[in-house]
């Protein structure tokens, strides 16, 4: 029987550099769950911008950025550009790439 893999490490584009001045790009993500995805819709930062849901689910599912354990929404909200497009590609990868994920990225 074929075991289903869980935790995902990958590097980002450009990283994120922390108070410290360490450029962080290593990432672990895991895969999401249904939690994952249903409890940021109760955030009222995402009913102020819908938009915002990309931002909690990526903190969620990040276990490790660099030597960051604890990934927070401002970690994920000042990343560059490069990196939150690459974390996007990542998670729809890992998790099946489905069309409901590429609504929830306002994907085209």
């Amino acid at each position: 029987m074929q075991t289903l893999e869980k935790n995902f490490e990958f590097e980002l584009p450009v990283g994120y550099v922390d108070e410290k001045g360490i450029n962080n790009k290593k990432r672990l993500m895991r895969l999401a769950t249904k939690d994952d995805e249903i409890i940021p819709l109760k955030d009222p930062r995402v009913h102020e911008n819908p938009s915002y849901l990309s931002i909690i689910i990526l903190a969620r599912v990040d276990i490790r950025l660099g030597s960051l354990e604890m990934i927070n929404t401002r970690i994920i909200e000042n990343l560059d550009k490069k990196d939150l497009e690459y974390l996007i590609k990542m998670y729809n990868r890992i998790n099946d790439n489905d069309m409901n994920r590429k609504k929830i990225f306002n994907l085209k």
